[in-house]
């Protein structure tokens, strides 16, 4: 955790390396001045590289870029110390080791979705959709959730005084998920019996979906195995608008806005959530249509509460938290 205070940037601190590290690519960036905008970016398959250094080597020799001074990089999972294991990938290593081994005189390593959250009040209008009703609170705090491989969950909370905030680095996604249906009870019940807990994750992100399809397939006739990717479960939905595949996609759309829900309360996000990761831009207008809007604010006497919290999907073409993870290189303090 860190505090946002006014940045304080050297001279040297320029060129500097971006990362956006998740469970399934590594999204890297460069930027060449304070001015300058990110260029350079690449995505790469984590599952090509062995290591986030052979991942971070093949992206400079692709680009033909030098070693510069200073990096950072978001990664999709709590960075406490000098060891870091991804959750959602086999990627273990030392951020020292890192460092040395890439030749960089300073190399910053935070959560992604504390990066993304960074970015967050920088982000046009154009790379936002809105979904449903309300208006951002000024000065409010603001949350942020995205389903992807796993669940990020982060957000921004006001310290007082403009444009100056204090970013979460929490691990929200894996919370204990809880249902609002008997149908729900049952999903989670038959994923119970196979993981122990089933947290948020376990359903709301990408093999989280394919588990929940499955899980209503089994339930239903135990049909539906062929399917083993979320790509397919959604295209399936789509093609099939009353099948077992738009029943399972409706139902995880309805889960992540009582999680996005839940945050809104607890963070007392006023000034709104935010949904970022890979899965939700890719459905568009359908889920817009979907439960996701209507279980928000199913909250009892908080109804109306929440009916007054803006909800925004991120559309952006490139990856703002390489921006955040440019912004945290400009703080003073860790």
């Amino acid at each position: 955790m860190f505090e946002s205070l006014a940045p304080t940037v050297s001279p040297s601190a320029y060129p500097r390396w971006l990362g956006d590290i998740g469970g399934t690519n590594a999204r890297f960036g460069w930027q060449a001045g304070a001015a300058a905008p990110i260029s350079h970016v690449q995505v790469l398959p984590c599952a090509e590289h062995a290591s986030l250094v052979a991942a971070g080597q093949a992206y400079l020799q692709a680009q033909g870029l030098p070693t510069p001074a200073c990096a950072a990089f978001g990664i999709a999972n709590p960075v406490t110390g000098d060891q870091v294991a991804m959750t959602n990938h086999h990627w273990k290593f030392s951020i020292r080791a890192t460092r040395e081994a890439l030749g960089l005189q300073r190399l910053l390593l935070l959560n992604d979705f504390t990066a993304l959250a960074l970015a967050l009040p920088q982000l046009p209008p154009e790379h936002l959709r809105q979904v449903g009703p309300g208006q951002a609170a000024a000065q409010a705090a603001i949350g942020l959730i995205g389903p992807g491989t796993g669940l990020g969950v982060s957000g921004l909370l006001p310290l007082g005084h403009q444009d100056k905030w204090l970013p979460i680095a929490g691990e929200g996604g894996h919370v204990t998920l809880s249902a609002s249906n008997a149908q729900e009870y049952a999903v989670i019940e038959h994923l119970r019996l196979r993981y122990g807990h089933v947290s948020a994750e376990r359903i709301i992100s990408g093999p989280g979906l394919v588990d929940l399809y499955h899980a209503l397939c089994e339930l239903k006739d135990g049909q539906g195995r062929e399917i083993t990717t979320p790509a397919e479960v959604m295209e399936r939905a789509e093609a099939h608008p009353e099948s077992t595949a738009a029943q399972a996609l409706d139902m995880f759309c309805g889960l992540l806005g009582s999680v996005a829900g839940d945050l809104a309360l607890t963070l007392g996000a006023r000034g709104g959530i935010y949904i970022g990761g890979g899965i939700v831009p890719r459905l568009g207008e359908r889920f817009d249509r979907s439960p996701f809007r209507q279980r928000f604010e199913n909250k009892g006497r908080f109804k109306n509460y929440l009916a007054a919290v803006p909800t925004w999907v991120i559309q952006s073409p490139v990856s703002p938290a390489l921006q955040g993870a440019s912004q945290a290189l400009n703080l003073t303090q860790w």
